[in-house]
């Protein structure tokens, strides 16, 4: 865990949170079907483009607690060498941030999955995901000691059903011990998939009550992203940012949390 420069918040009041999960296609704005091809060179090279996206979504993060990202740059050509998870968490004054860097390609493009947090986090772990073509990860969070700590997932998952039902019974067995969680992530599926249903029968993450399409960001039209949580902790509402800053919306949720499970998890508590 590596701290950014230090700016507490007093963003979450009693034993409220707000939580975002944003997939940036490594600061890539694409506003239509037809970028992915006429735009290809931005997979590939740098731009101020870029960094005025990221600047954007920073500018966004003053009211969230806990923010996960995925496809952010670890540091490669197509982003100037910049690592976009500190570039972000520095930009938006979060004291704390990590990044779980994987499928590097050469010095073109390294992907990585990044947590921005106002939360010290008590501990920090990487976890590589099965999957015919290795690459994609989890980054475990854990807030807190004990029982009543707060595990947060962040993971983008595969395109293949197969490959997602296997890396979800993974992220299964990685929650089991852990009654109060959160997963957050580009799943890359629908809510009402095998693979989420088996996620759900064997965890005490539940589905969402609402469907929320995030993809793709011109149009929405599926619910690829998500923010699960146990059945513990009262997720009161979610809702996506107006404006994309890739091809997919970012997903936002309201969460309260028990007070010893607040306590525990260092969360900000009001009078």
């Amino acid at each position: 865990m590596s701290p950014a420069s230090p700016n507490p918040s007093s963003a979450a009041a009693q034993c409220t949170l707000r939580l975002l999960s944003c997939n940036i296609l490594a600061g890539a704005s694409v506003q239509r079907y037809s970028d992915y091809f006429t735009r290809s060179v931005n997979a590939v090279l740098p731009g101020r483009a870029k960094l005025a996206n990221l600047d954007s979504l920073a500018e966004l993060l003053h009211e969230f607690d806990v923010v996960g990202l995925q496809e952010a740059d670890a540091g490669s050509l197509r982003s100037g060498f910049l690592n976009q998870t500190r570039y972000i968490a520095e930009a938006a004054g979060m004291p704390y941030w990590s990044h779980q860097p994987n499928r590097p390609m050469a010095r073109v493009a390294h992907s990585a999955n990044g947590l921005l947090s106002r939360i010290e986090p008590t501990e920090v772990i990487d976890y590589p995901l099965p999957g015919r073509i290795k690459g994609r990860g989890a980054l475990f969070v854990r807030f807190g000691h004990g029982s009543d700590a707060l595990v947060v997932v962040i993971a983008h998952l595969s395109l293949g059903a197969a490959a997602r039902m296997g890396q979800l019974g993974f992220i299964a067995e990685l929650l089991a011990p852990y009654p109060h969680a959160v997963l957050m992530g580009d799943l890359n599926t629908e809510p009402v998939s095998a693979e989420m249903r088996h996620l759900f029968a064997k965890t005490a993450l539940q589905p969402p009550r609402t469907s929320t399409p995030t993809f793709p960001s011109w149009k929405p039209r599926r619910a690829l992203d998500h923010i699960l949580t146990s059945a513990d902790i009262s997720l009161e509402r979610t809702w996506t940012l107006p404006r994309a800053f890739s091809d997919h919306l970012p997903i936002a949720a309201q969460i309260r949390l028990p007070i010893a499970l607040a306590q525990a998890a260092g969360a900000p508590l009001s009078d």
